[in-house]
């Protein structure tokens, strides 16, 4: 048994594997367009006011996750994971499909790929929160937080890998070939996501049997802990997400550059990312402390490219930045993990995507709509103040944490988060 517990847990755990596969693809494939379509804007559509339009694109590909929260939980708590996440993806597939044959006819108008934006934003607002739902049907309960730093590294290996792909795709193969490599990946995800199994308790519970749903509302008002965590990371959210903003208009007007250095800034990011996913659980201290010691790194990787415009500051910056957000994101899913009831894990899962999602929206709109009016180097150094206040507010929890994680493991300690 312990041979086989040394072994990646990829490897000796087929099911999870697969889930791990769609995730990749449906992410990436999400990822990519969302870069390949700001790069599409920036470079071959919007000579003026750029800023609007891409805060535009980023508004509708995030605002489904923030308006269909008490949707996305029903659905997660009557359906099985595994239908939800092959339904979704296929149908992303066929949307994707349909833009990528009107681009190979003809040119597609701007307005046209807001709808597809929004409609893709809809299929991954069910397809998110079943990931972190899914793991505790899918492994043993050692292997949680191995599993939970498997599945945020992955969120940052897809957003990479989509990232770096997107603008060389654009410039290379046009708007059709974008769409179309991202129709393919839904595809595979559909089909990886078929294919598991998960295990007896992930299937919903029969009309007879069910239990009552507890509100969202009473969810977060049990865990005030966990409730202050959350709206401290949808803070630090509002300020961090607008990099995806920032930087195409970054790369354009402040360092004059191609689609290659586009690539390069969004690489430097996912790689961080990536690295602070993987080591974030190696970290020693509370989760809190952590957090708000990566929230004042985070802050200060931002300011520098608001000072110093060369391009390997910039992309050494973007890599600090995004280890900082993928360690955090570690550290706090897999406390959340640990201190939500099974029962609320689907609702509770829903409204932190939709906490931390609902604040991407508005850096989008915000942010674009000051992209033409302040030098993409102002918004950095705002953006680098902007989160401060949040790694203070972190800092100040670490007493109810600890209260929290040495109280006894019953269910009013993990609901009253203190002891």
């Amino acid at each position: 048994m312990t041979d086989v517990r040394t072994r990646p847990l990829l490897l000796r755990n087929a099911d999870f594997a697969k889930v791990w596969t769609a995730q990749v693809a449906a992410q990436g494939a999400f990822r990519m367009l969302q870069v390949g379509l700001v790069w599409w804007i920036v470079s071959h559509v919007a000579a003026e006011r750029r800023g609007l339009a891409t805060g535009l694109l980023m508004v509708l590909g995030t605002l489904p996750a923030a308006l269909l929260v008490p949707v996305v939980a029903r659905v997660l708590a009557r359906h099985a994971s595994r239908d939800v996440l092959r339904r979704t993806t296929w149908v992303a597939a066929c949307v994707a499909a349909a833009l990528a044959a009107w681009a190979a006819l003809g040119t597609v108008p701007l307005a046209a790929v807001y709808p597809v934006a929004l409609a893709l934003a809809v299929c991954q607002a069910f397809f998110d929160p079943c990931i972190p739902t899914s793991v505790t049907a899918l492994v043993d309960a050692e292997d949680i937080e191995n599993a939970t730093a498997v599945t945020l590294a992955t969120l940052s290996m897809a957003g990479l890998a989509g990232a770096f792909t997107a603008p060389l795709l654009v410039e290379h193969t046009g708007l059709a070939g974008l769409v179309l490599a991202c129709a393919a990946c839904y595809a595979l995800s559909g089909t990886a996501a078929g294919l598991a199994r998960f295990r007896p308790s992930e299937a919903p519970p029969t009309p007879a049997s069910a239990p009552r749903q507890r509100r969202l509302r009473d969810i977060l008002t049990g865990l005030p802990l966990l409730r202050s965590i959350l709206l401290c990371l949808a803070a630090v959210n509002l300020f961090s997400t607008a990099v995806f903003v920032i930087f195409p208009l970054y790369t354009k007007s402040v360092l004059h550059a191609d689609a290659t250095t586009f690539a390069l800034l969004e690489a430097g990011l996912g790689v961080g990312t990536l690295l602070g996913a993987l080591s974030g659980k190696h970290l020693t201290g509370r989760a809190t402390s952590v957090g708000a010691v990566c929230v004042t790194g985070f802050a200060v990787a931002l300011a520098l490219p608001g000072l110093v415009a060369h391009r390997p500051v910039v992309i050494g910056c973007l890599v600090v930045a995004g280890w900082c957000v993928g360690a955090v994101g570690v550290r706090f899913v897999a406390l959340f993990q640990r201190a939500v009831p099974a029962a609320d894990k689907p609702g509770f899962f829903a409204v932190m995507q939709a906490m931390i999602g609902a604040t991407f929206p508005v850096a989008s709109l915000v942010f674009g709509l000051l992209g033409d009016h302040l030098s993409p180097q102002t918004l950095c150094l705002i953006q680098a103040v902007g989160v401060l206040p949040a790694a203070c507010a972190l800092y100040a929890l670490r007493g109810r944490e600890h209260a929290l994680t040495t109280a006894p493991p019953t269910r009013t300690a993990l609901l009253e988060g203190k002891a």
